[in-house]
């Protein structure tokens, strides 16, 4: 699995820590209690009209609660912003209306969804959530600035007004401080993330792990390197947390030199060892590694200096180089492949893959992305897809690794649709380098117990 695809996307969890996933989920809940809390006070009112925007509240709570439980976070999030912005207008045109004897407070919900909306765009920077953001802003502003005055709004009893100001105005400070404190915390700990992450590359504190790439008779031939970071403060921290902020921080050129060095030096390495010196090792190169002027010096010299076969050493590329100057890609891969190396293109059909850019890429492989895979053995129409995408690859002459296999089903799929290399937990999860040579010396050894029989 490509280390650059681990990227947050829509609906994944993987830019939101363990906590802050709870603590939404439990305010969510809170939301819905909330509006228990109001609803029995109407109800016995006999306000069931009010009683039935509490339901509101209620249903919205809940459902953004069961969005974030079943992994859809940050359309949870965009839909409890968008629910509480609703509910506080409504609230402030037609329950809050300010009177000689009480203010209106309800407004200040609008500055809480804000600074949730602020939250969650330091991790997805969508323009809709800041639509959100500038909707609250706009409405507080509005509120906090006329009367509004409505033909619709309740005149509620003295003591229940008097009662829901006073709760309603600690309630919105106290999640607007709660707001702050995040924010707060949020910044120290992407700070000090920050600190940890620039200094791993100097501590030593990477590694690489092994997964192993095999074909029909599921023989392993090669590797995918995929980078691991062990934080002495951290323990082990989770790829698709550190490598988007390395990319962020500007630090991949240097980690990915790193990477590239190892993987080159256990290649010679390997050269040298009569059943591993047919393997092949697969590194992982993001755009900004990619688009570095220095790139093509550092590869040539990385090979020079560790003596690794060319012909071994693959480098991945994801489809989010398509969108970049497709002119100076080529260019740069060209010069690449002339010195030996073979380039396959990560994820397929997951970004902008297209027969035009497959044309023009000098690539060699193409990797078929795990969803794909995953769903063939479920759905006749990705069972079909995949067929289609291993007989275009076959059709251009690359070759055509199948990612992400779990089950044997899924193997037999692919093997019969034409594939011929596959990577995946079914053949092993990612592993050690000595795990991974032993696990080869021992296929060399039923191999040569085999040809002896």
């Amino acid at each position: 699995m490509t280390q650059s695809r681990l990227r947050p996307v829509l609906g994944a969890n993987t830019q939101y820590s363990a906590r802050m996933i709870v603590a939404y989920r439990y305010g969510a809940l809170a939301i819905a209690g909330v509006g228990v809390a109001w609803a029995l006070v109407f109800g016995a009112m006999g306000w069931w009209w009010v009683v039935a925007l509490d339901i509101g509240i209620i249903a919205s709570g809940l459902a953004i609660y069961l969005l974030i439980r079943k992994g859809h976070f940050t359309f949870g999030l965009l839909a409890a912003q968008a629910a509480l912005m609703v509910i506080a207008i409504v609230m402030g045109l037609l329950l809050d209306v300010p009177t000689e004897d009480a203010p209106r407070v309800s407004h200040l919900y609008l500055l809480v969804v804000a600074a949730l909306g602020y939250l969650n765009y330091q991790r997805n920077r969508s323009r809709m959530q800041l639509v959100l953001i500038g909707l609250c802003l706009f409405a507080f502003v509005v509120f906090a600035s006329a009367p509004l005055a409505s033909p619709y709004d309740v005149t509620m009893p003295p003591l229940v007004r008097s009662i829901g100001t006073w709760a309603n105005a600690a309630l919105a400070t106290a999640m607007l401080a709660a707001c702050t404190h995040a924010m707060h915390a949020d910044f120290v700990r992407r700070n000090s993330f920050s600190r940890d992450l620039a200094a791993a590359l100097w501590n030593d504190e990477f590694q690489l792990a092994y997964q192993p790439q095999v074909d029909l008779k599921k023989a392993t031939i090669g590797a995918e390197a995929l980078l691991r970071w062990t934080s002495a403060h951290r323990g082990a921290v989770s790829p698709a947390e550190f490598i988007a902020e390395a990319e962020k921080l500007g630090l991949m050129v240097g980690i990915g030199g790193w990477v590239l060095e190892q993987g080159c030096s256990v290649l010679a390495q390997w050269a040298s060892v009569p059943h591993l010196r047919h393997l092949t090792l697969s590194v992982n190169v993001s755009p900004s590694q990619l688009m570095h002027d220095e790139f093509e010096t550092l590869v040539g010299d990385t090979l020079a200096r560790t003596r690794a076969d060319p012909r071994r050493l693959t480098l991945e590329l994801t489809e989010s180089i398509l969108v970049t100057d497709m002119d100076l890609v080529v260019a740069k891969l060209d010069r690449l492949h002339a010195m030996g190396i073979t380039f396959a293109l990560d994820d397929f059909g997951t970004g902008y893959s297209s027969l035009s850019y497959l044309r023009r890429l000098p690539i060699q492989q193409i990797k078929i992305d795990r969803g794909f895979v995953q769903d063939a053995a479920s759905t006749a129409r990705s069972a079909g897809l995949v067929r289609n995408v291993i007989r275009i690859g076959a059709d251009l002459e690359l070759d055509v690794l199948a990612e992400g296999v779990e089950t044997e089903e899924q193997h037999a799929l692919l093997a019969a649709a034409g594939c011929s290399q596959f990577q995946g937990f079914l053949y092993g999860r990612p592993m050690p380098r000595a795990t991974f040579e032993e696990r080869v010396a021992a296929e060399a050894l039923a191999e040569d117990a085999g040809s002896a029989a």
